[in-house]
């Protein structure tokens, strides 16, 4: 039983060369965080190893011991030092690639965050992938496409996996975790399509109050002048060379409120996904313009795109935040 929600394509595209033996030794899944990559991933090691008749069967001891993440075949590799996978890290792979499977058919090594490998990494990776050793599988984990080297993608099978519709997330928090419908409703919205998001939130009611904290900093940011900003771009910068993925997080949260200000502006505010705050997007979309709107989206997906090519954190941030559009301040809320 495939344990990931929705993306049937992927999972029937698996599934099928699973049972006809034509699985590529190496798999590059693409999405946002949270979207269900890692889950996806997990179930295939699970279907790869699985000892019952319909793979993966979530009940015998090689699925119940990868759910459980103890399965000495099975290896995860993620961010060392919250900026890159390194050289390291590949070694050790290399050299638990070449060794037969200890317990399972196959060693599986999945690789969370193939778009934030060092060069030297990247290189060593990509003379694995050039001669794969056998009983071996390589997942890899990416938020974008392009920030993953040519040579790197050119020796994977692409899957990308799209966030989810709103009534799919609502239904599966609803029947799997038991939501009540109003807050899965809610909690569809806010998580634009990645389910991982919802059921973190579910957990730890913290997630959505340090989501509004974040809104509430852009809301004030908008009424900042220069000095403001040129702070607020260095103390981002900063934190991006600690760990890339808080700053990726909240960028991907400004896209979301600009593009729920657009559809305001545009008269569909029944699409938007920030539906906790729909009163403050109203007041909002009546300080900007449709042309201050997309022109400030375009700034959006430049910075996202120029971080993703490891350009200079702190100028592709300060470009960013002088280019957001200034406003009256009475809707900080500080």
């Amino acid at each position: 039983m495939w344990k990931v929600v929705g993306h049937d394509q992927a999972v029937t595209f698996l599934d099928r060369s699973l049972r006809n033996g034509r699985l590529s030794h190496a798999y590059l899944l693409v999405g946002p965080p949270s979207v269900g990559k890692m889950r996806l991933a997990i179930d295939l090691a699970k279907a790869l190893n699985c000892e019952g008749d319909e793979r993966p069967c979530d009940a015998c001891t090689q699925c119940t011991r990868i759910e459980q993440g103890k399965h000495a075949d099975v290896q995860v590799i993620g961010v060392n030092s919250k900026t890159e996978i390194g050289m390291g890290q590949l070694k050790d792979m290399q050299h638990l690639a070449s060794l037969r499977p200890f317990e399972g058919r196959r060693r599986v090594f999945v690789i969370d965050g193939a778009d934030l490998m060092s060069r030297e990494a990247t290189n060593r990776l990509l003379k694995t992938l050039e001669e794969p050793p056998p009983d071996v599988q390589f997942i890899l984990l990416a938020t974008t496409e392009k920030a993953v080297l040519p040579t790197v993608r050119s020796r994977c099978h692409k899957l990308e996996l799209r966030p989810l519709p709103v009534d799919k997330v609502s239904g599966s928090l609803a029947q799997r975790w038991g939501t009540e419908p109003e807050r899965a409703e809610l909690l569809a919205r806010l998580c634009c399509g990645c389910l991982g998001w919802a059921v973190r939130a579910l957990e730890d009611e913290r997630v959505v109050d340090q989501r509004s904290e974040r809104l509430a900093s852009l809301l004030c940011l908008g009424t900042e002048g220069r000095t403001e900003r040129f702070a607020f771009a260095a103390q981002l910068a900063y934190q991006f060379a600690r760990d890339r993925e808080p700053v990726r997080e909240l960028l991907s949260l400004w896209t979301g409120w600009w593009r729920d200000l657009l559809l305001v502006k545009s008269g569909c505010g029944d699409l938007v996904s920030n539906v906790d705050h729909s009163e403050t997007l109203q007041q909002e979309a009546q300080a900007y313009s449709l042309r201050d709107i997309h022109e400030f989206m375009r700034l959006l997906y430049r910075a996202l795109t120029q971080l993703e090519q490891n350009a200079s954190p702190r100028l592709v941030l300060e470009v960013l935040t002088l280019g957001m559009p200034q406003r009256e301040e009475q809707l900080c809320q500080r």
